[in-house]
């Protein structure tokens, strides 16, 4: 039987949240009853898994994820929409860094395909990138190019592998110069380059 008031969404919140603090790599069952001071059993009631923990972690993180990207590029389209995308993405990595980990992961089939966060993350990204005129299958290429720079960037960042003096919001400001100015300019064609 469910102890009362534990719900498998108050479990997904708390896994969430826990994450954040611990990482995601540290993120167990176990942790999470200790949250709520129970057995670990209280929570296979709510949660078959580590496996199927994460996988509600990345879903929650998805929606909310997308969530903040909507609003902040709503009404707006090319330079204004990246920026706004970029700021959004850097800030929610940074702030939520279990949760951020958890939507990069891959999913198994039927529980990404299940995921309106990840869906939304995945329309979110092509709108905002059709506003640079791309159609496929440049489209996907750019989307690779832009979550690759946003990723390594967010990443390095959590990590504190900027060592050099240099202003790290400087820099950004003038990488997303760059990842405009790329986009403006995408190459077309299907030709092999050589």
């Amino acid at each position: 039987m469910p102890r009362q008031g534990l719900t498998s969404g108050r479990v997904a919140a708390a896994a969430a949240e826990l994450a954040d603090e611990i990482g995601l790599s540290r993120l167990t069952v176990a942790a999470v009853a200790r949250h709520f001071g129970v057995s670990d059993a209280a929570l296979y009631v709510h949660v078959r898994s580590r496996d199927a923990l994460i996988e509600q972690v990345a879903v929650r993180a998805a929606a909310t994820f997308a969530d903040g990207l909507a609003l902040a590029v709503a009404g707006r389209a090319g330079r204004q929409a990246l920026v706004a995308f970029a700021e959004t993405w850097r800030t929610f990595a940074a702030a939520h860094p279990g949760q951020y980990t958890a939507t990069q992961l891959r999913l198994p089939p039927e529980v990404g395909k299940g995921s309106a966060g990840h869906l939304r993350l995945i329309e979110l990204s092509y709108a905002m990138l059709r506003g640079y005129g791309l159609d496929e299958p440049e489209l996907t290429d750019a989307i690779r190019f832009v979550r690759s720079t946003f990723h390594g960037f967010a990443s390095l960042e959590a990590a504190d592998g900027f060592g050099h003096p240099r202003d790290i919001d400087a820099s950004w400001r003038n990488i997303l110069d760059a990842v405009h100015a790329t986009l403006g300019n995408w190459p077309t064609g299907t030709e092999e380059k050589q």
